[in-house]
């Protein structure tokens, strides 16, 4: 099985989740699967089915969660010198406009908060240069140019 480059932030925070949904979230969809069960004729029974459904959908999540946690490797961050997985960067376009992105491992990624996945064409452009470094991107738009202005 391949394993899963992910930060330490990255791995505790998807630990917490897990635990969140075997402790907190499965016992609360049990009682209501039970509650609904009480209603009687489970074939019309609108709470019960989404009771299952929710069920469902939190175990998957849980299998999902528990197979990243088995698989994952932590990163460490080094010392900036190169952009890796955690650093933080300031990229400079072909038009001057600035653009400060954190690189994150794939199960952190979020675009709109600018914490791009190191496996997306945009992040792993950028993994292993120096500040200083032009990068040319493939995007499905067209290459671009980017400049690395500094490295968190």
């Amino acid at each position: 099985m391949d394993k899963i480059l992910i930060s330490k932030k990255g791995l505790e925070d998807l630990q917490k989740e897990l635990n969140e949904l075997k402790t907190v979230k499965m016992p609360i969809i049990v009682s209501r699967i039970e509650e609904a069960i009480k209603l009687g004729d489970l074939s019309e029974n609108a709470e019960y089915q989404e009771a299952k459904d929710d069920q469902g959908m939190t175990a998957a999540r849980i299998r999902e969660l528990e197979n990243i946690v088995k698989t994952a490797e932590v990163v460490e961050k080094s010392d900036g010198d190169v952009v890796e997985i955690g650093s933080i960067i300031t990229i400079v376009d072909e038009s001057n406009k600035e653009k400060i992105i954190e690189i994150v491992d794939q199960t952190q990624a979020n675009p709109l908060e600018n914490k791009i996945s190191n496996e997306s064409p945009l992040g792993s452009a950028f993994m292993g240069y120096k500040k200083g470094s032009r990068v040319t991107v493939k995007l499905p738009a067209g290459d671009k140019q980017y400049t690395i202005k500094d490295i968190k």
